[in-house]
């Protein structure tokens, strides 16, 4: 089945590629493999909210941030490869959570973009991940997503 047509099967709608808010690129091509920079949970253009796991903001919540900065990942690889069906499988996934100090659930938030990317490519979608509590992320995100995928 392609890409596309899992897509479709599972009612997912790539978002469109969120701008930089800094100087970089959405994602680059090299050797085989499409790296985005760190994704944010951006939701037409806006966060869908700010501050710590743990303290404000909920882990359940923070793991749905967390599928839609993959999403928003493949959305910036699909777009630098030239298309979806470029995309064969997920490398790696790095994580970032920004963690109240007592909060140690990181592995837990950042299932949500593990999790939403098996649905999407089945075993083409097991990889190697990261998940690392921080102080604060940009825009006082509390989720940030970077991808590593392979290409087909």
């Amino acid at each position: 089945m392609s890409i596309s047509a899992r897509l479709e099967e599972l009612g997912i709608e790539l978002p469109t590629v969120v701008p930089p808010v800094a100087a970089y690129v959405p994602a680059v091509v090299h050797a085989g493999l499409v790296y985005t920079s760190g994704q944010l949970p951006f939701t037409d253009g806006a966060l869908p909210g700010t501050g710590k796991v743990g303290a404000g903001v909920d882990a359940a919540d923070a793991k749905d941030y967390a599928r839609t900065c993959a999403l928003n990942a493949l959305a910036a690889a699909a777009d630098a490869a030239g298309g979806i069906e470029k995309i064969a499988g997920v490398l790696r996934v790095g994580g970032f959570v920004a963690s109240d100090p007592a909060f140690t659930g990181q592995p837990g938030v950042i299932n949500g973009a593990s999790e939403v990317l098996g649905e999407i490519f089945g075993d083409a979608g097991k990889h190697a991940r990261a998940a690392v509590g921080v102080t604060v992320l940009p825009l006082d995100t509390p989720v940030e997503v970077e991808v590593t995928f392979i290409l087909a």
